[in-house]
């Protein structure tokens, strides 16, 4: 039987958790979703997630939360990482880094693994190992529990995320690229039944800036002064993509979701 996995972008802010809080308990009723993965890295204001949204994003239906590069930019996750095992930081981080970096997950009589990987371009506050060589190393351990392998690349660029596209093809089941909070249209399952999206879009307001509001960020590039971002209530859509995987572990297909979310009356005056 097959397996069919929802694989959500990034959660931005308080917009982002209402999109889950109003939407995913229908859409996995829609889509017969078995296992629920989402980027939780921006959920608290933008900038990493707080221990109280974790445990809130887990209550409504989130089964695993990836990060990225700002998992610890709130103090409280560095202890809640080590007690909340459906939270994943990059595996690539030091291995003193508390937390994990990938873990199974049960799915009827099966075990999925997900594994979270940081790319190299363009973070200049961190510098973790070669995601490509720790692939490598990982897959040795992960394939001998399980062949059904979901790979969260989180990557600035284009091209260094098609570079691990080509690289994982049919060693893993899936790679899904995250960070730049903009749904693509290249999901697609490469010729070794790898299944591979350079992103996966974000969950929050559509009509803004990587779902925060325009006039802030206009307003930063324009004066050069740091100033807070704020939360954006405009097209409010839980974006992702739904994936199928066979028993062998290959994908199936993969497929690009969008699903309108109304806004709250409040938020919409």
């Amino acid at each position: 039987m097959s397996i069919r996995i929802l694989a959500l972008g990034e959660i931005v802010g308080k917009p982002g958790i209402y999109t889950i809080k109003s939407g995913l308990k229908k859409l996995k009723q829609e889509q017969q979703i078995d296992l629920v993965i989402a980027n939780g890295e921006g959920a608290t204001g933008g900038f990493g997630i707080g221990k109280n949204h974790s445990i809130y994003l887990k209550k409504i239906g989130i089964d695993v939360i990836t990060t990225g590069e700002k998992t610890f930019y709130k103090k409280d996750m560095v202890d809640q990482i080590t007690r909340a095992p459906y939270i994943l930081r990059p595996a690539n981080y030091p291995p003193m880094n508390p937390g994990r970096g990938w873990r199974t997950f049960r799915v009827g009589d099966k075990d999925v693994a997900v594994l979270t990987l940081l790319g190299q371009s363009e973070y200049s506050r961190i510098h973790l190992s070669n995601p490509f060589s720790f692939l490598d190393m990982i897959l040795e351990k992960i394939r001998t529990v399980t062949p059904w392998i979901i790979v969260q690349f989180h990557a600035a660029t284009t091209a260094e995320k098609r570079a691990m596209f080509f690289h994982a093809d049919g060693r893993v089941s899936a790679v899904v690229g995250t960070h730049n909070k903009a749904l693509t249209a290249d999901a697609e399952v490469f010729p070794k039944g790898t299944a591979v999206i350079t992103d996966n879009g974000r969950c929050g307001s559509q009509i803004s800036v990587g779902g925060l509001d325009p006039e802030v960020e206009i307003r930063k590039f324009l004066t050069q002064i740091p100033e807070r971002s704020q939360d954006c209530w405009d097209g409010l859509e839980l974006q992702g993509v739904i994936i199928t995987l066979a028993d062998d572990g290959r994908a199936e297909n993969i497929e690009t979701l969008r699903y309108p979310i109304a806004t709250p009356p409040q938020e919409a005056n």
